[in-house]
């Protein structure tokens, strides 16, 4: 299996890059959960300028017809840069879950007009941003509803609002593997927020300097952000091998999918710690840009599947049950 990207996929990742460096993504975040949406609507419609919305949606549905690997390139790259939204939902999820219970939605989210969002039990009990988006969906045992919010709750990230689904009509049944690309989807963005939080501590123990010399020369700070290189450099192909294997064979991509989710959870969640530990006192503060990732990441640990779901479907494809 090959595990690099191709010229255009990296040049798709530079290419969003440049988007969200200029975009000042922490500014549109924080207005984003003061409950200000303007500006993150103007960026998903920028987004979807460059096609990251079309990115999973069959051409006949005025989409572009890309994998998802290509999918993954792209939320790796939002979740380096904090972009607020129903993104997994709308980018990964949407097109598995739609095209063929409720097609009609596709064109829309290709052009950026449209954004989705969804639960799915046991997966994701509980729907991002339903009150901003255009189309909810609510998936339970199999058969997939439309859906209205109902009761909010608060997320450990200020920036993610949840909602309870009440499902309003029963429209079919997706594929069994719809969920897997919001799992993917998501451990695609942990490592992309991780490899940032990596970055932004290096640095700032770089050019922070302590007893006349930068902290970033002691060893068990070396040590500590090795670890956290080992772990995402470990985290990155798994997500690649399962967003093949999903592209493939779908319905014998449980297993990678999981692992995938669960690596990438441990790596982004160890460079969270570490990046908090070594920025001391400031990686506390809400008004440190750091923070909105680490908060990010610890809300993701548990979306589309907590560690525990995601092991537990490890253990059962090992034991061939």
């Amino acid at each position: 299996m090959k595990f690099r990207l191709t010229d255009e996929q990296r040049a798709f990742a530079e290419a969003l890059d440049a988007l969200l460096a200029a975009a000042d993504v922490p500014r549109v975040t924080r207005r984003w959960a003061d409950g200000d949406i303007a500006d993150g609507v103007s960026l998903w419609e920028r987004l979807a300028a460059l096609g990251v919305t079309a990115l999973g949606i069959p051409e006949e549905h005025g989409g572009l017809g890309g994998t998802p690997l290509d999918v993954t390139v792209a939320l790796e790259r939002l979740g380096y840069h904090g972009a607020p939204g129903p993104w997994v939902e709308s980018v990964a999820l949407a097109p598995a879950l739609l095209v063929e219970a409720d097609p009609d939605v596709l064109p829309e989210l290709a052009k950026g007009t449209a954004r989705v969002t969804g639960a799915a039990l046991p997966w994701a009990p509980y729907a991002l941003d339903a009150d901003t988006t255009t189309h909810a969906y609510l998936l339970s045992d199999g058969v997939l509803h439309r859906a209205r919010a109902d009761r909010s709750l608060r997320s450990l990230d200020p920036a993610r609002k949840l909602n309870q689904l009440v499902a309003t009509d029963r429209i079919g049944v997706p594929g069994a593997w719809a969920a897997d690309h919001a799992a993917l989807g998501t451990a695609a963005w942990l490592v992309g927020a991780g490899q940032r939080l990596l970055d932004e501590t290096v640095t700032y123990v770089v050019a922070r300097r302590q007893f006349g010399r930068p902290i970033g020369e002691y060893q068990a700070v070396k040590h500590a952000l090795a670890d956290v290189r080992v772990g995402l450099d470990f985290a990155r192909p798994l997500v690649v091998g399962a967003a093949r294997a999903l592209g493939s064979v779908p319905q014998d991509a449980a297993s990678e999918v999981s692992a995938a989710k669960v690596l990438a959870g441990n790596a982004a969640h160890r460079a969270a710690r570490t990046a908090l530990q070594l920025h001391g006192a400031i990686g506390y503060t809400r008004e440190f840009d750091l923070s909105l990732l680490i908060l990010r990441v610890r809300a993701l640990l548990g979306a589309w599947g907590t560690p525990a779901f995601h092991r537990a479907r490890i253990a059962t494809a090992l034991k061939g049950v």
